[in-house]
């Protein structure tokens, strides 16, 4: 039984990191690229992400809660998985730990950026190009949101191989290989995204 609902719990883990968390991500990351084009391109593309209607309950049930059991399962899997890269130098072997270790940083970016954009904006503020220029403008927050984002993407590409094994999608090591392909090419096409989208507020 337990193993079963464990079973349960990481096919869950994986799904909600992909749909919705995952398709969030690539939303925002969408989003934000309109800094790109100027700030009145970004601030009216953010303003429609906030007028959505019930955008309270969107965030909720769409994107805070499978958020949250993402987050707290994974954190149990990160302290209770058994790294053995010194062991076994494998390639899918560091994507393990990285997977890992790259969750952590996310974790503490996302929850860093919640309190800075979504918190504020709750208390009064409003989450404009301002605001993240404001942000950026510090060096220590341009690495660290630099960090941050780049460990979420590469958390999401590498997530989305693994999801594609667990569900049985990629089965074959010919199969496995292909995904492996494909999610360097997501990692590489939404870094780009992300990257421009931060300098762009610089």
């Amino acid at each position: 039984m337990a193993d079963n609902r464990e079973f349960f719990y990481r096919r869950l883990h994986s799904l909600l990191g992909v749909i919705p968390v995952g398709l969030f991500m690539v939303q925002h990351l969408v989003v934000n690229h309109f800094a790109t084009k100027g700030e009145e391109e970004f601030n009216q593309a953010a303003g429609f992400m906030a007028s959505l209607p019930f955008v309270y309950v969107l965030e909720i049930f769409i994107i805070f809660l499978p958020l949250l059991f993402h987050a707290i399962y994974g954190l149990y899997i990160a302290f209770t998985a058994k790294n053995n890269v010194g062991r076994y130098g494998y390639f899918r072997n560091w994507m393990f730990m990285l997977q890992r270790v790259s969750g952590v940083i996310t974790l503490v970016f996302i929850a860093w950026h919640v309190w800075e954009t979504r918190v504020q904006a709750a208390l009064g503020a409003e989450v404009n190009f301002q605001m993240m220029e404001n942000i950026l403008d510090n060096p220590f927050m341009l690495v660290f949101y630099i960090v941050g984002v780049l460990s979420a993407i590469f958390h999401f590409a590498n997530g989305l191989w693994s999801f594609c094994v667990s569900w049985g999608i990629a089965v074959s090591p010919r199969s496995q290989q292909i995904v492996t392909y494909a999610t360097l090419f997501v990692f590489v096409a939404l870094s780009i995204v992300g990257l421009r989208a931060i300098f762009a507020f610089v």
